[in-house]
């Protein structure tokens, strides 16, 4: 389940992806309530189920993934979001699962992945209330992990990209996994996880690489191998 060709099937070039809007003030806002109203309740469900393994997919990327918020994240758009690894947000930015004010509850992921990035009892507030928090709220929060200013958010996010990039792809890819899957183990089985993650990265020529660079004093170039 660790071996990347083995679990992937195919290996990427994509070392970061930036996830943005190009639409103006606006980053994702939800679903289609009209469209939603002329639903049956089974074309609901399938729906939502189709929109949760999309979201996973995103959230189980092999990669980093940034999300730049500008504007509206607001119900599905936040659980897009919360997909990502990494949260920017502009200062227009305006994020919340307002589910409940509609009589439902976020379907998508958000009930369980906005608890286990800020608490329980902080996203019970925020889903019983629906309330929408500006980005400063946010990042108090720990909804995001950067609130800059109006119009920084994209050049932020690429500035963060370019801090990854150079890094070990194979030992990011292990990390990422090493965080995702140990958080929801015991202490005991999430070390013992991390080691099986770390074993994946000894055989690699990156990790000789690495050592090699270290020694002659110069960048490293990685491969991915």
């Amino acid at each position: 389940m660790f071996y990347r060709k083995i679990e992937r099937g195919r290996k990427s070039e994509s070392r970061v992806v930036v996830l943005r809007s190009l639409v103006d003030r606006a980053f994702c806002s939800g679903a289609d309530l009209k469209e939603r109203a002329n639903m049956s309740p089974n074309e609901v469900k399938k729906f939502i189920q189709n929109i949760q393994r999309v979201f996973r997919d995103l959230e189980t990327l092999p990669i980093p993934t940034i999300a730049v918020i500008d504007g509206a994240a607001l119900g599905g758009g936040l659980e897009l979001a919360l997909c990502c690894d990494i949260r920017v947000s502009g200062k227009s930015a305006k994020i919340g699962l307002p589910e409940t004010k509609l009589a439902i509850i976020p379907g998508a992921g958000g009930t369980q992945r906005l608890s286990r990035l800020i608490g329980i009892a902080k996203a019970k507030e925020l889903i019983f209330t629906g309330r929408i928090l500006n980005s400063q709220n946010a990042l108090d929060s720990g909804i995001v992990n950067y609130a800059v200013q109006e119009g920084s958010s994209y050049p932020f996010a690429l500035k963060l990209a370019k801090e990854i990039l150079p890094n070990g792809p194979i030992a990011l890819e292990m990390a990422k996994l090493a965080i995702d899957r140990g958080i929801q183990l015991d202490l005991d089985s999430a070390l013992e996880f991390e080691n099986a993650c770390y074993a994946q990265v000894i055989p690699t020529e990156d990790r000789i690489e690495g050592l090699k660079a270290f020694r002659e004093k110069r960048p490293p170039i990685y491969g991915g191998r």
